[in-house]
């Protein structure tokens, strides 16, 4: 009989690590995102052709792949392993939340960009009447957005968590890291991914209430005003 409780606690070591990786990309990711759609919304000459370059290059590659090109792609310059960035590249968890931020970061570009769209045009002109310069309309018209914005953010966030497995192939040891060690040990396959796909799960769901919460009380926040 497959040993469940006796396979959770190690399991459970691996959460924390996962979170960790899913909230430095996702913040990573967000950093990202915003000053590509500031980018893309000020149309700069050149910025914007890269920036829709960097969209089309990380939202058509598999994570998979990223994650190996930034971890085991470095190694293979010197002038890169003699510099202060191999201090940081050549750590796996570093690469994982690169690689994650990265992705998220795209992804959630054309999140932005979308929603932006769907503001109407009246509302930048107002702000451009106000005197505010263009942070400031990027803000407001984000606010605007918001409603849109948060049940598409939360899938985004969902896939990032479930992306985060994929640091177990370069030896984070997560959730999925931890699964593959105790699968090469004790050969009990459907136990221990049913219970890291159980621990996902868990995890997904409550992502998926506080997201749920976030957009009603958005939405209050809107109707209030």
């Amino acid at each position: 009989m497959p040993d469940w409780f006796g396979y959770l606690p190690t399991l459970l070591q691996g959460v924390n690590i996962t979170l960790q990786i899913t909230g430095a990309g996702l913040l990573l990711g967000l950093v990202i995102a915003l000053s590509l759609t500031w980018v893309l919304e000020r149309r700069i000459p050149v910025l914007a052709q890269l920036t829709e370059g960097y969209l089309l290059l990380l939202t058509g590659t598999p994570l998979l792949v990223q994650i190996f090109l930034i971890y085991y792609g470095p190694a293979q310059f010197e002038w890169i392993k003699n510099s202060w960035a191999w201090t940081y590249l050549r750590e796996p968890m570093f690469c994982a939340i690169l690689a994650l931020g990265m992705n998220a970061g795209a992804y959630t570009c054309r999140l932005f960009k979308g929603a932006l769209e769907a503001v109407p045009r009246g509302e930048t002109l107002a702000c451009q009447a106000l005197g505010m310069n263009n942070w400031q309309t990027l803000s407001v018209k984000l606010r605007h957005a918001m409603r849109r914005v948060i049940p598409a953010y939360s899938n985004e966030v969902v896939l990032v968590l479930k992306g985060s497995s994929l640091a177990s192939t370069i030896s984070i040891m997560e959730i999925m890291g931890l699964a593959q060690r105790l699968n090469g040990q004790t050969y009990d396959t459907l136990a221990i991914f049913g219970l890291a796909g159980a621990i996902y799960l868990l995890l997904n769901g409550l992502l998926t209430l506080a997201f749920r919460r976030l957009e009603k009380r958005a939405l209050q926040f809107q109707t209030q005003q």
